[in-house]
């Protein structure tokens, strides 16, 4: 029987790294593009609290526009290009001020208005926002937004009045009185918004386009 030489045995193994790293290189590759997609462009985020009830509840899947008001560099808050601010009726996903968590909340004033809230209704600049009932829902209308709201527990908190400051927001839940929301925690940054929530694509496992 012949002996095998040790660059005979060492042959394969070098052909097989040689063929290996390309593959290695485009996996590590795709997940860095994927990655990146997700930290600057698109993501989804999954409801944990019905802060937000009716317009999203517990359990439902959102997906996030997070270059709805700007191009974030990959993995960092350095802006690249800006592209509008959150405005009033806007639902945003955002750090919270308290402990970092990811929040689901809907943006009631930003900078330079001055918002109270009594009774889980909204005043903005001494103006009480417009509300209204279709088909035994309370319909808010913020902005250019009209949306549902929940009441049955209560409004919650008062707020103010209070002017905002640049750069800030205050957010809330919908579920007026079952949300931990700026009213308690104060007001966020408009730099921890992370993006625009922009519809409830799965709830209860039925795939659909829900919009906020």
């Amino acid at each position: 029987m012949p002996e095998t030489t040790d660059a005979e045995t060492k042959e394969p193994i070098s052909s097989l790294i040689r063929r290996t790293i390309p593959e290695v290189a485009a996996f590590l590759l795709a997940a860095l593009v994927l990655l990146s997609a997700r930290s600057s462009l698109a993501d989804h985020y999954k409801v944990p609290t019905g802060s937000m009830e009716p317009t999203v509840l517990p359990g439902d899947y959102i997906f996030v526009a997070k270059s709805a008001y700007g191009l974030r560099l990959p993995f960092t808050d350095r802006e690249l290009m800006d592209r509008g601010s959150p405005q009033p009726g806007h639902v945003v996903v955002l750090d919270s001020p308290v402990d970092g968590t990811t929040l689901l909340k809907r943006v009631i004033a930003t900078e330079g208005q001055t918002v109270k809230i009594s009774r889980g209704r909204v005043l903005i600049n001494g103006t009480m926002q417009p509300v209204h009932e279709e088909h035994d829902q309370m319909m808010e209308q913020l902005g250019e937004v009209l949306h549902p709201i929940e009441m049955r527990n209560g409004g919650g908190p008062d707020f103010g009045p209070k002017t905002i400051p640049e750069g800030k927001l205050l957010v809330m839940g919908d579920h007026r009185g079952n949300s931990l929301d700026g009213r308690i925690f104060g007001l966020v940054d408009e730099v921890a918004v992370r993006g625009k929530a922009k519809a409830v694509y799965l709830r209860d496992w039925d795939l659909g386009w829900r919009p906020l």
